[in-house]
C-alpha cells in the first residue's frame, strides 16, 4: 500500500514539476493570445477590421462600378439589385463610393498613426531615459500640444498650409509648364496626415515615457548598466521591447480615432475633398438631401460606426491580453 501511494506522489510531483515548467516557457505574447482569443467581442472587433482592411486595398478592383462614373439617368436611385446601396445626386453608386472612401480612411488612419508612433515613441523615450531638463522641455512641449483642442489644430493645419501650397504649384506650373503641378489632390491627404500626427503623439510619448521610467528601475536594465551597456543599447534591447504592450492597445485604439478624426475633417471640408471618396464628406453631400433620401447619409455613417466600435472592441480586448492586472480569469 505505501509502495502504491509513494508511486501516486512521485506521479502528481511529476505532473506538478511539468505544469510548472510549462508556465515558465510560455511568454507574455503567448499568454496574451490564448487571453484574447477568449474574448468573443475582441475577435469580432478583429474580423471587421480584417475586412475593412481588405476592402481598402481590394474594394475598389471588386466594385461594381467606378467611384467615379457618374450617371445622371439613374440619380438618386434607392438601394436595388443592380445598385446595392442606391445612387447620389450625380448618379454615382454609393456601394463603390463606401468601398473606395475605405481606402481614404485606412492611408489616413495608417500613416497619421505611424508618423505619431515615431514621433512619440523618439519623445517618450529620450524624455524617461534622460530625465532632467530634457524631460520637463519635451513634457512642456507634449503639455503645450496638448493644451491646443485636437480639431482646432488640425483645421488650423489644413487652412493655415493648402492655400499658399497651392498658390506656389501654380506659380511653377506657369514657369516650368509641367502638368505635374497641375495636379493637387494628393494636397488633401499630406495635410490630414500631418494634422492627425500634430495631435495624436503626445498621448503616445507620456505613455511611452512612463513606461521607460517605470522599467529603467528593474533589476534586468539596472544589470545592463552595471555590465556597461550604452544607452542606446539598452533603450533598444530592453527598455523599447518591453513597453510594447500598452504602445500596441494605444495605437489600436489611436486608428480608430484617426479614422473619426479625418472623417470630421471631411466632413467640414478642411480635409479630403471631391473627387476623392471620403465617408465624411459623402456625408457632408447628404445633408441637404438626407430627410428625403435617407439612403445617402446611412451608408458612410454605418461605415464609420461599425469601424469605429470595431477598434474599440479589438484595443479593449488587446489590453485585457497584454495588461496581467486586467485579465480575465
Amino acid at each position: 500500500m505505501s509502495t502504491a501511494s509513494e508511486v501516486s506522489a512521485a506521479q502528481a510531483k511529476t505532473i506538478q514539476i511539468t505544469q510548472t515548467l510549462a508556465l515558465e516557457q510560455r511568454t507574455l505574447w503567448q499568454d496574451a493570445v490564448r487571453q484574447f482569443v477568449k474574448n468573443w467581442l475582441a475577435i469580432g472587433g478583429l474580423i471587421v477590421i480584417t475586412l475593412f482592411i481588405f476592402a481598402a486595398f481590394f474594394g475598389p478592383y471588386v466594385a461594381p462600378y467606378d467611384f467615379l462614373d457618374q450617371d445622371l439617368s439613374n440619380t438618386l436611385q434607392t438601394p436595388s439589385a443592380e445598385h446595392w446601396l442606391g445612387t447620389d445626386d450625380l448618379g454615382r453608386d454609393i456601394f463603390s463610393r463606401v468601398l473606395h472612401g475605405a481606402r481614404t480612411a485606412a492611408l489616413v488612419s495608417l500613416s497619421s498613426t505611424a508618423v505619431s508612433l515615431l514621433i512619440g515613441v523618439g519623445v517618450g523615450t529620450m524624455a524617461g531615459f534622460a530625465g532632467g531638463r530634457v524631460d520637463q522641455f519635451l513634457m512642456w512641449l507634449s503639455d503645450l500640444v496638448q493644451s491646443i483642442p485636437n480639431l482646432l489644430l488640425a483645421i488650423l493645419v489644413n487652412t493655415a498650409l493648402k492655400r499658399p501650397i497651392v498658390d506656389w504649384f501654380d506659380a511653377l506650373y506657369e514657369r516650368t509648364r509641367n502638368p505635374v503641378f497641375l495636379n493637387t489632390l494628393w494636397l488633401d491627404f499630406v495635410l490630414v496626415f500631418g494634422a492627425l500626427a500634430l495631435i495624436g503623439w503626445p498621448g503616445l510619448a507620456r505613455l511611452i515615457r512612463g513606461q521607460v521610467l517605470s522599467i529603467s528601475q528593474t533589476d534586468y536594465v539596472l544589470a545592463a548598466r552595471a555590465l556597461g551597456a550604452s544607452r542606446p543599447r539598452i533603450m533598444i534591447r530592453h527598455i523599447v521591447p518591453n513597453a510594447l504592450g500598452p504602445l500596441v492597445v494605444a495605437v489600436s485604439q489611436g486608428m480608430g480615432g484617426a479614422i473619426l478624426a479625418e472623417s470630421g475633417l471631411s466632413f467640414l471640408g478642411m480635409g479630403v475633398q471631391p473627387p476623392n471618396a471620403s465617408w465624411g464628406s459623402m456625408l457632408n453631400k447628404s445633408l441637404s438631401m438626407w430627410q428625403i433620401y435617407p439612403h445617402l447619409m446611412v451608408a458612410p455613417a454605418v461605415a464609420i460606426g461599425i469601424v469605429q466600435v470595431a477598434f474599440i472592441f479589438f484595443g479593449d480586448g488587446l489590453n485585457d491580453a497584454l495588461n496581467p492586472r486586467y485579465r480575465r480569469q
